[in-house]
């Protein structure tokens, strides 16, 4: 079941993406060569308490989970696309980082994740950064009343697919409110013209996920959450929590003046 929000439970969930977007700008600017992934989920952490704000990260554990999430922060490093888990791992000159983090507050979830690296970036990086945004802004410029899921999907698919890189098969956006996964789901890829409406009201976690080699297959790793590249390439992620409104898509997640 699909909960239109309210334009007054929107303002709230806009006030949860702040503390997301601040969040995810202090992780960006702390993370450089030598800091360890479970100091960037402390610098998220402590945005978190800053803002009294909870985690829907932390303790997490959906059906394929081996054990709940220990942290409040994903940190997919290369080759990993998604869910993966901070340790006292360092970060190396070119390192590609996707950092994926979630807010609640005042009952209200946020969600959003960035992709950059670390000290010198290999050209194959920025382009792969650079359409995985592209694909993401597509997919919120579609996001409009009238329109229909895939709509979405096939505007982030088009993006992806043009520039040759694969899309993970079965993971993509979700909606988003109360809780941090809601219906609807939001495939990276579609026909479009298909599937549900989108209505005033309606708050979807958009989030194109690529890798660079064009393949699509991915795997668990061995701690059971982190999902990695079945070929060793690169992944990037880029996700906004987004608001389908009259007047047009409205993103919660960007922090003010960032």
């Amino acid at each position: 079941m699909v909960e239109l929000k309210t334009d007054t439970s929107i303002d709230a969930m806009y006030e949860t993406g702040q503390v997301v977007g601040r969040a995810l700008t202090a992780v960006r600017k702390a993370a450089d060569i030598g800091v360890s992934l479970l100091e960037l989920d402390e610098v998220a952490h402590d945005v978190l308490r800053s803002a009294g704000a909870g985690s829907p990260f932390l303790g997490y554990r959906p059906s394929f989970a081996p054990t709940p999430f220990p942290a409040v922060l994903c940190t997919s490093v290369n080759d990993a696309i998604v869910h993966g888990i901070p340790t006292n791992y360092r970060l190396r000159d070119g390192d590609l980082l996707s950092a994926d983090f979630g807010a609640e507050l005042g009952g209200w979830a946020g969600d959003s994740a960035i992709s950059f690296v670390v000290g010198r970036p290999r050209p194959d990086d920025l382009r792969l950064v650079e359409t995985a945004e592209r694909a993401l802004a597509a997919g919120i410029e579609a996001a409009v009343v009238g329109n229909r899921i895939g709509d979405i999907a096939h505007a982030i698919g088009t993006v992806c697919r043009a520039a040759g890189y694969g899309i993970p098969d079965g993971f993509g956006g979700h909606g988003i409110g109360r809780r941090m996964h809601e219906d609807p789901p939001v495939p990276n890829e579609g026909r479009p013209g298909r599937g549900l409406p989108l209505r005033h009201g309606m708050v979807l976690a958009i989030e194109p996920m690529l890798i660079a080699s064009g393949a699509d297959g991915y795997h668990a790793a061995a701690d059971g959450w982190t999902l990695r590249t079945n070929d060793g390439s690169r992944a990037a992620h880029a996700e906004h929590t987004v608001a389908i409104t009259t007047t047009g898509p409205r993103i919660l997640t960007v922090a003010s003046g960032g």
